[in-house]
């Protein structure tokens, strides 16, 4: 075992080195491609043809949608979309979005333009497809029964000058994304939901720091690549993905890459994040459902721009998520689990600064959710909420009338500490929501979710791969035990 341990290790940091290689070839592609981008733009999409050589692709993944609905992306540095192959039928797949280098976003003084040097290629899977490929790249295609979850969030490489935060990202240990992925391939998951905030480089590396020298910044492909795409090639080819926005990939932020690269919905310059005049279309999705059993389906709804502090009825958040809300009602199936996915937590707690004590869930979602839903935030009908956003794990459920909730956010950024065992008297993420069952885990790793006889588990893993918490979800309920 010891043995099998260090060879694991090893592996890891060689495939490190090669995707900082990776990374460095892909800034200066990204910079040679740069004084070209407003020619590439003049042509247009219906004019590309679409033969490229497959050596030319960088990644290519599966994205599910509203009603389980399944788009192929491929990104490439050709100037062609290239031919996908559907069950033995070929078919061109259509451009989603040109190369651009686009207005930067985010404080001048400390951003830049963001370089989108590839493009971006789609097309619908069928329903009950069987098998996709583009040239001898295979795609998972959506599984007509979905045994394994596997559930991320946060999980770039924090880069933040104005919080004075540079994670080593050249440390597999320090951050350590790449074999989160792998470990979480490696389970045979029939699909993959990040619960949000992929993207994390905003800032470069300060001079001297050797932890995240050479590290790409900024909005742009190539930290997108760092981030996401080339750690988690293996699980990317491993499973179908659900992405759930989350602030980092709001509008301000890194929401030009969300849309070009993730978001499920159709591209459009209205909701491209490219023009700020534009960001309350940008900001604000509808929500949607995704069926992963006869009596389960995923609820998502984009949270990436609540904010801190209660809505009044003035507040543009106000404005969007009630509606929105409303629309969760509707969404809710009666006598079925319905699980909702959002990035912030509303029902689990933060850390706070005094170690013996903790923050309440998100107050601007609750001041929103509670005038809609009063008392229990959410319609009847939601059982289970996860999240992202507190960078640990953490499992509740409660004996008054709330969803149980789980946190999966120590995928691989910045570790912010632990949060007190046992929990401090009376504690509550909101108000009347009285904590029955609480697990925590604050080191790294991930979580599957398992159909088993009917029910469901969830399994917390450790970074390698090894089982630490096993939790039943049984009657709406979850409770967790250590393995």
């Amino acid at each position: 075992m010891q043995k099998k341990m260090k060879w694991v290790m090893r592996s890891t940091v060689n495939r490190t080195v090669s995707i900082g290689a990776t990374v460095a070839l892909l800034a200066l592609v990204s910079s040679l491609m740069s004084g070209c981008v407003q020619q590439t733009l003049q042509v247009s999409p219906a004019t590309l043809s679409i033969h490229p050589p497959v050596e030319n692709i960088h990644s290519a993944y599966v994205v599910m949608g509203e009603g389980g609905k399944a788009s192929a992306r491929v990104l490439t540095s050709a100037v062609q979309c290239p031919v996908i192959d559907i069950d033995g039928t070929s078919q061109a797949m259509r451009v989603r979005v040109l190369p651009a280098t686009v207005a930067m976003r985010g404080d001048p003084a400390s951003s830049k333009e963001a370089a989108f040097p590839v493009l971006t290629c789609e097309a619908n899977l069928p329903a009950g497809a069987a098998r996709a490929s583009v040239g001898n790249i295979k795609l998972q295609v959506p599984r007509a029964v979905i045994h394994r979850i596997v559930l991320i969030a946060d999980t770039g490489c924090r880069m933040k000058a104005a919080d004075n935060a540079f994670q080593d990202c050249n440390d597999v240990e320090k951050w350590p994304f790449a074999q989160v992925a792998q470990s979480a391939a490696a389970l045979k998951p029939d699909l993959v939901i990040h619960i949000g905030d992929i993207h994390y480089r905003e800032s470069p590396c300060p001079p001297g720091n050797q932890g995240c020298a050479h590290s790409p910044w900024g909005y742009g492909y190539d930290t997108w690549a760092a981030d996401l795409f080339i750690p988690a090639r293996p699980l990317l080819m491993a499973a179908p993905w659900l992405f759930v926005r989350g602030n980092h990939e709001s509008c301000a932020r890194a929401g030009q890459g969300w849309f070009r690269f993730l978001d499920s919905n159709s591209w459009s310059e209205a909701r491209s994040c490219n023009n700020p005049k534009l960001d309350t279309e940008g900001d604000f999705s509808d929500p949607f459902t995704v069926s992963v059993a006869a009596d389960t389906q995923l609820i998502v709804f984009d949270s990436s721009k609540a904010g801190s502090k209660g809505y009044s009825a003035r507040d543009e958040g106000y404005k969007k998520y009630v509606p929105q809300l409303l629309q969760v009602g509707a969404l809710v199936k009666s006598g079925q689990h319905n699980f909702f996915l959002n990035h912030h937590p509303v029902l689990a707690f933060a850390i706070a600064k005094e170690a013996d004590q903790v923050k309440s869930g998100n107050e601007a979602l609750q001041s929103v959710m509670n005038l809609v839903y009063p008392k229990r935030l959410f319609p009847e009908g939601v059982d289970l909420v996860l999240n992202g956003h507190v960078h640990l794990f953490e499992s509740l459920n409660f004996s008054s009338n709330h969803p149980s909730t789980v946190v999966v956010g120590n995928a691989g950024s910045g570790n912010e500490g632990s949060l007190p065992q046992p929990l401090p008297a009376g504690a509550q993420p909101a108000p009347g929501a009285v904590v029955e069952n609480f697990s925590t885990r604050s080191e790294y790793g991930f979580a599957t979710f398992d159909r088993v006889d009917g029910g469901w588990e969830l399994t917390e893993w450790d970074v390698m791969g090894k089982a630490i918490l096993r939790c039943s979800f049984q009657a709406g309920k979850m409770v967790c035990q250590k393995i």
